[in-house]
């Protein structure tokens, strides 16, 4: 009798657990759907699964929420811990701390989401209401503390018949559509439900891809670009010693690409501040101006007399294309500040409390200046680029704000470095694709130790550099002239879609 009454405790323990593990797998599913898997059949129904389990917890949508955000984040950006294991100089139980405080806060945000739509429509509403508060919960998330907008759901669908959206609602108006989809999916219950979440996921996948076989935007011209991967350790990246190493193999590097109409070094490519590298730099700008050729590289700049520091690209040799004479001088205009600043790795806030508490507070290169939110584009032989270093490239309205009708093409350096064998390039590779392809235009992303490469106005990849090697690549791109819808509309037409469903759910509900 004892072991009848204890296995049926066990039984209903674990019948009680059970819909919050499922929430957390299907949370940590979606990590499969971005790159480097991307699997991205998987979004809507590990969604329509969480949705599920959370209407049955009824009376803890709040916690439901944030068990699902905890998966896809613990998940998702996992990658983290590597930079914080690696560089942080943290023990391991301090850096684990950290990583499950990180997650712990970006799974609030589809907590709140569903804590809100639960309170104020019934569940048969979700599909209209769910959106809306979604896609506020990911407006919030891309500004609150400096914003961290990654790995939102739209990305997943770069290969699927919905990036036809893109160009038109954005990567976060994707988002919307997938929710609305994953929520149809959680109320079937009869065939009438089937048939409305059949019909219309059906729809706006076929209408996907018939958007995405029209072209926005027309050719320009076609450039020749050579990019440079040095594969620089990231533990020796500001040792005092490796700097004529590594400027020696950037130089290696680019032998063979001074045929190219330009020339791309990734993020702090030259080790040096700016004000001591002025012999090398003279050097890489004289030779580029004799080559007819210009070349863009990452440094950083540094003011002795007012003690600032910015995190630049620059451009060497030729600005225009009938130059009589090479551009670069210390402190010229053809120049790129980096405005959106990564926490802790660029800026620490409340410096004078933290920086003493870990290494990971004191990192080199880590108290920059901010650049404005809008700079000129940068021109290099007659090309303008408008710029995205790094971290810079996963927000939508900057890039947009330095997008003009002149501008050929969008170019972003990083230093993924810190990352290790990680899926965080890679998912860095897939949000500069979906920038390609809401703007138009084409990207050129030169990085450390990868991953480089050349990414067309569709999104598509055309050329990659493999990771963790010291190589140059060269191809052609095609400029682009013209804008998408979404550069004019920006969020405003996700904005009308769910604030249009959100009205539709607030008058079905009082109709009863």
């Amino acid at each position: 009798m004892l072991k009848r009454n204890s296995s049926g405790f066990l039984s209903h323990r674990f019948s009680h657990f059970l819909p919050h593990l499922l929430l957390v797998m299907s949370g940590a599913s979606l990590t499969l759907a971005f790159a480097p898997f991307n699997l991205w059949l998987i979004t809507i129904p590990a969604l329509a699964l969480a949705f599920r389990q959370i209407i049955k917890l009824k009376h803890k949508p709040f916690l439901a929420g944030w068990l699902l955000g905890a998966g896809w984040f613990g998940a998702g950006v996992s990658w983290v811990h590597v930079s914080i294991a690696d560089f942080g100089g943290l023990p391991l139980i301090a850096s684990i701390g950290l990583m499950a405080l990180l997650c712990g806060y970006l799974a609030l945000y589809p907590a709140l989401a569903i804590k809100f739509t639960a309170k104020y429509f019934p569940t048969r509403l979700w599909p209209m209401a769910l959106p809306f508060f979604w896609v506020v919960a990911e407006w919030l998330r891309s500004w609150m503390l400096s914003g961290f907008p990654w790995l939102s759901l739209g990305y997943s669908q770069l290969d699927s018949p919905l990036a036809g959206f893109a160009p038109i609602i954005g990567e976060t108006g994707i988002t919307a559509l997938l929710v609305l989809s994953a929520a149809l999916l959680a109320l079937i219950n009869n065939k009438r439900t089937v048939f409305n979440a059949a019909l219309v996921i059906s729809c706006l996948f076929v209408s996907g891809y018939m958007l995405s076989q029209h072209t926005w935007v027309k050719p320009k011209q076609t450039y020749s670009v050579g990019m440079a991967q040095g594969n620089i350790a990231q533990s020796l990246r500001w040792v005092p010693e490796q700097d004529e190493p590594t400027m020696q193999t950037y130089w290696s590097l680019t032998e063979g690409l001074w045929s190219n109409d330009l020339v791309v070094w990734p993020e702090a490519a030259v080790p040096k501040l700016e004000p001591l590298a002025q012999p090398f730099l003279a050097q890489v700008n004289e030779r580029a101006f004799n080559e007819n050729t210009a070349l863009i590289t990452g440094i950083v700049n540094y003011n002795w007399e007012t003690d600032e520091a910015w995190n630049n690209l620059i451009v060497l040799g030729k600005r225009n294309d009938d130059a009589a004479y090479p551009d670069y001088q210390y402190f010229h205009n053809n120049r790129f500040a980096k405005h959106h600043l990564l926490p802790v790795g660029e800026f620490v806030p409340f410096e004078d409390w933290l920086r003493p508490l870990a290494p990971l507070f004191d990192l080199p290169m880590s108290s920059f200046s901010r650049g404005d939110f809008q700079q000129p584009n940068l021109e290099a032989n007659g090309i303008k680029l408008a710029p995205a270093i790094c971290f810079e490239i996963t927000f939508p309205r900057q890039v947009i704000a330095n997008v003009h009708a002149d501008t050929d093409m969008i170019i972003t350096v990083s230093n993924d470095a810190w990352f290790g064998r990680s899926h965080g390039p890679a998912q860095h590779l897939q949000i500069a694709q979906m920038r390609a392809l809401e703007m138009g235009r084409p990207v050129l992303r030169a990085t450390n130790n990868g991953i480089t490469a050349f990414i067309d106005h569709k999104g598509k990849i055309n050329a990659v550099l493999p990771q963790f090697e010291a190589a140059s690549i060269t191809a052609p791109v095609i400029a682009t002239t013209g804008f998408t819808p979404y550069y004019h509309l920006q969020d405003l037409g996700v904005w009308f879609i769910v604030t249009l469903l959100l009205i539709g759910a607030v008058v079905v509900k009082r109709r009863g």
